[in-house]
């Protein structure tokens, strides 16, 4: 009788344990937490790429989560205002499931680099060459902004030795007075000198500026050949519509950064936007429409035609392939239920040579690096569509010519 009552005993200790120990593993989940700016000047980059994450993050919780770890989304609309952004930050850095936070605005990056300190923590945000030359917890998108504009004098160049024009081409620049605005010539103006362009004065102008033409005005007195431009559409578009009303578009070349026209923008105000250069590092057009992966995850929760889609939602898909393959080399690393903010600041430094499955570059997180990518293509807008006018192309090192 002994003896049965103690194999009893046994028998319900181990159904407990098998029990239990998997609900234990399926029970951990951890949050990202993105900072979003669904209103105000940039809300057209952020919207889309917002989405694009959140449904990625979706579609990982339907598999199982990432080995049996499933993923929490917040997000947060922080209306392009820096004050409540911070005040969100510090509220959801103090909560232990919260393992990284998505920014997109440069000057809180530029604030919450100060604030913290030694302290490991995934960080990711738009281009800021800044955190490539401090190597900490910012992890940039894609190219920092000065190495799109120093591949966008690359091109350049090539497009100005093509033509057989004499001389050195003359680039004007017109940008949002702002932190980013003013970033792609820190190290990106020096590259231009380096290659023998002649760089103008730089124009900065408001967010929300709704005529541009005294900044064109004084482009075109300058004699300007190309002007790159670096604001979120629909601001690049504005910026060409009141260009092409002076006719400057017949003998300037525009080019705008990666936040220029896309295949939405284009579709709508196809004359303004024509023979329009963009630098992108994410696909953009049909490549974008057409890509397996972006069309899987949005005929999936978005159930709309594709054409709808703003390119931003692919580069949010990224975002979060890169989380997915961070939390994957973390609970190899650790186990599921060691997870940390540090654990996966240190797997996001493993991602090097990542494949995106060709929507960005390969990945180019390491230890020495915070580029999301280190590569880009260009798009011209031609007769209402986004068509590609070159493959992947290697950015220059702008970054390493200014001085920090």
């Amino acid at each position: 009788m002994r003896i049965r009552g103690f194999w009893g005993l046994i028998s319900v200790a181990l159904w407990v344990a098998c029990t239990l120990l998997p609900a234990r593993a399926a029970s951990v989940e951890v949050t990202w937490v993105e900072l979003a700016d669904l209103t105000g000047p940039v809300a057209g980059l952020d919207v889309p790429g917002t989405m694009g994450l959140e449904d990625y993050i979706k579609d990982i919780n339907a598999k199982g989560g990432v080995d049996g770890v499933r993923v929490k989304f917040t997000c947060v609309d922080t209306r392009y205002d820096v004050a409540r952004a911070l005040s969100s930050f510090k509220r959801y850095r103090r909560e232990d499931s919260v393992l990284a936070i998505g920014i997109v605005s440069t000057p809180l990056g530029k604030m919450l680099k100060e604030i913290m300190g030694k302290e490991k923590m995934v960080i990711t945000v738009p281009g800021d060459g800044e955190f490539q030359a401090h190597i900490g917890n910012f992890f940039t998108w894609g190219p920092t902004y000065q190495d799109a504009f120093a591949a966008a004098m690359d091109w350049v160049l090539q497009d100005w030795q093509k033509q057989g024009r004499a001389g050195s081409p003359l680039v004007g620049y017109l940008a949002w007075d702002s932190p980013y605005g003013k970033e792609p010539l820190r190290g990106g103006k020096q590259y231009a000198e380096k290659l023998g362009i002649g760089l103008l004065p730089p124009e900065f102008f408001p967010s929300g500026t709704p005529k541009h033409d005294v900044y064109l005005s004084r482009i075109e007195a300058a004699g300007a050949n190309y002007v790159y431009v670096a604001c979120v559409d629909p601001a690049p578009t504005n910026i060409m519509r009141d260009a092409t009303a002076m006719g400057l578009t017949k003998k300037i070349q525009f080019i705008s950064d990666y936040w220029g026209p896309t295949t939405l923008g284009v579709g709508t105000h196809p004359d303004a936007v024509e023979r329009m250069v963009i630098v992108s590092f994410f696909l953009r057009g049909e490549e974008a429409q057409s890509h397996p992966l972006i069309k899987r995850i949005w005929s999936t929760y978005r159930k709309e035609p594709i054409e709808k889609m703003n390119e931003m939602y692919g580069n949010g898909i990224v975002w979060g392939m890169n989380l997915e393959a961070a939390l994957r080399d973390a609970i190899k690393g650790v186990g599921a239920n060691k997870l940390s903010r540090e654990i996966l600041y240190e797997s996001y430094q493993r991602l090097t040579g990542m494949s995106r499955e060709g929507i960005n570059g390969p990945c180019a997180y390491s230890q020495t690096s915070r580029r999301g990518s280190d590569q880009v293509r260009f798009y011209r807008c031609m007769n209402g569509k986004l068509l590609s006018i070159s493959d992947w192309v290697k950015t220059p090192d702008a970054v390493a010519l200014h001085s920090w």
